[in-house]
């Protein structure tokens, strides 16, 4: 008999870009509480997505959480994460992103609380037992980098693939994304 799969999305806001995947915001499913897990049995999870879910949190609430997808998620499961770039070379994009956000309080990133690179967020996921694979991010010069990645496997809207916004020659809004595979 064939198990039905298990994906979410974390903190999915208004974006809906996988279809069959069980959509849930931060009330419903907490990264930080794992009483909120209630529906889901340890080890029954197939992929997690999480888009600019993870800047809200500090590193080590970032670790934490990441820790307790580890373990709702099956053997070879993973997060798919987003989150705004550190290493992106653009000033405005710094500034929006930014710690504590850009203006207002209701701002969405005004909640942000650290502002990830490549380094960090590998290095925060591994630290929670995953290995990690990144898709796209910048470097320590600001050179965006691209591994092929499939939507299949779950959409990131905010990205230089599906992100209208940086179909042109310039890219304007990219995101740091990573794979965290449950070893």
């Amino acid at each position: 008999m064939n198990e039905k799969s298990i994906k979410l999305v974390i903190g999915a806001g208004e974006y809906r870009n996988n279809p069959g995947w069980i959509y849930t915001q931060e009330e419903e499913l907490n990264l930080l509480d794992e009483s909120t897990w209630i529906h889901f049995n340890k080890s029954s999870i197939d992929a997690i997505l999480a888009e600019h879910v993870w800047e809200h949190l500090t590193f080590k609430e970032g670790v934490q959480a990441a820790f307790l997808c580890y373990q709702y998620l099956k053997p070879s499961g993973y997060i798919r994460c987003a989150v705004p770039d550190g290493f992106f070379p653009d000033k405005s994009y710094q500034q929006i992103v930014q710690v504590g956000g850009p203006g207002p309080k209701d701002h969405p990133a005004s909640t942000h609380r650290i502002v990830h690179n490549y380094r960090t967020l590998s290095r925060m996921f591994e630290l929670a037992g995953f290995d990690t694979k990144l898709l796209e991010y910048c470097d320590e010069k600001g050179t965006f980098h691209e591994n092929d990645w499939d939507g299949e496997d779950g959409v990131i809207f905010r990205s230089k693939k599906y992100d209208p916004r940086n179909n042109g020659e310039k890219l304007l809004f990219p995101s740091l994304i990573i794979d965290a595979i449950k070893r």
